[in-house]
């Protein structure tokens, strides 16, 4: 086992949040554990199909960093593993599990899958195949939001852009040459690093030269923060900072989240890969079971209360699956339908 790095140290005590923002957080990220779950056996049902790729473990991320931002106002950008940031942005249980059974009701029509959950009502900009594919795609996003702020004069721009990709994407073309030209025009992005130590098979170690990857913001004059993302917490606050500086007009942030995921890369990896050992001591770690301590010792919510939202995230859930199954398949007449934006 790979020595493990040193997870950066965060003091709950100099947080602040709210009985509602602690609430809200917590049900996003039990929504992502609970939705994926049900997504791993329909998919060993054969409910789903081709590639699916699950979040469990990396919680704490997506609801920490899109739950600090504005809903259906700033702009997200996902990878492969979209399913719990499209949820965190807001896209209904309904429509996402809809997707990956490949139904007209699902937010990409019943086209996209699993990989390319998109909505343009929650500004949701797309899960993406390939790997870095989505970052070029944000850092656009974020340049428009400046032009139209700065060059048109539209006050109301200035949305901010949060673009997630994993540690396998930082060794990437798109990663180096985007963060170049954020940083040149001080763009409002959030570059966020889910380091979950794997890049398929591939140790993240093993892979990278420095496996540092907050310090490679400083090549660009970009603030780099390195964060414990299985702590929602820590999280949220640094994605707060972020995000006021880039609304201000300070430019972009790299945030390297410290994570793991729970199951292998996708539902047809048997991981073995990864030692018992490392998995064990990640496992242990759960980001859900620590927010819920925090919030119960800090006395924003009971025990109940949090039982209560579980029980009520697991019927949203069971009611997705329902939807799912019962709604319609696309019509073939409509094979070409949605190709370009004309026919939305």
């Amino acid at each position: 086992m790979v020595k493990e790095r040193t997870l950066p140290v965060f003091h709950a005590a100099s947080a602040q949040i709210t009985k509602e923002e602690g609430l809200k957080i917590y049900e996003d990220m039990v929504l992502g554990r609970l939705f994926e779950d049900k997504c791993a056996e329909m998919y060993y049902r054969g409910k789903m199909f081709g590639f699916v790729h699950l979040y469990n473990g990396q919680e704490a991320v997506s609801s920490g960093v899109i739950k600090a931002m504005r809903p259906d106002e700033d702009y997200v950008c996902s990878t492969y593993r979209d399913h719990v940031h499209a949820l965190s942005a807001g896209v209904t249980a309904r429509e996402v599990m809809a997707e990956l059974f490949g139904k007209a009701t699902g937010c990409s029509k019943g086209r996209g899958g699993s990989m390319h959950m998109f909505s343009s009502p929650h500004r949701l900009l797309g899960g993406y195949a390939f790997v870095a594919e989505g970052i070029p795609v944000a850092t656009g996003a974020a340049f428009q939001s400046k032009y139209r702020k700065e060059t048109m004069g539209d006050a109301s721009a200035d949305q901010v852009t949060a673009c997630f990709f994993g540690d396998g994407a930082c060794n990437n073309g798109q990663f180096f040459e985007c963060l170049n030209m954020a940083a040149l025009w001080k763009l409002p992005i959030l570059y966020v690093v889910e380091n979950n130590k794997w890049a398929i098979g591939m140790a993240h170690e093993r892979a990278t030269s420095d496996p540092e990857i907050y310090k490679k913001a400083h090549a660009f004059g970009m603030a780099g923060v390195e964060v414990d993302g299985m702590d929602a917490l820590a999280v949220y606050t640094v994605a707060k900072e972020a995000i006021a500086r880039a609304r201000a007009g300070e430019g972009p942030t790299l945030i390297e989240a410290l994570t793991y995921r729970f199951r292998g890369h996708s539902l047809a990896d048997p991981d073995e890969l990864r030692s018992k050992e490392e998995k064990e001591f990640w496992f242990t770690r759960d980001p859900i079971k620590k927010f819920a301590a925090y919030l119960t010792e800090e006395n924003l919510a009971t025990a109940e209360e949090l039982k209560d939202i579980d029980r009520k995230i697991q019927a949203v859930v069971d009611d997705a699956v329902q939807f799912a199954e019962q709604s319609p398949e696309p019509d073939p007449s409509e094979l070409y339908r949605f190709v370009f934006a004309e026919d939305e």
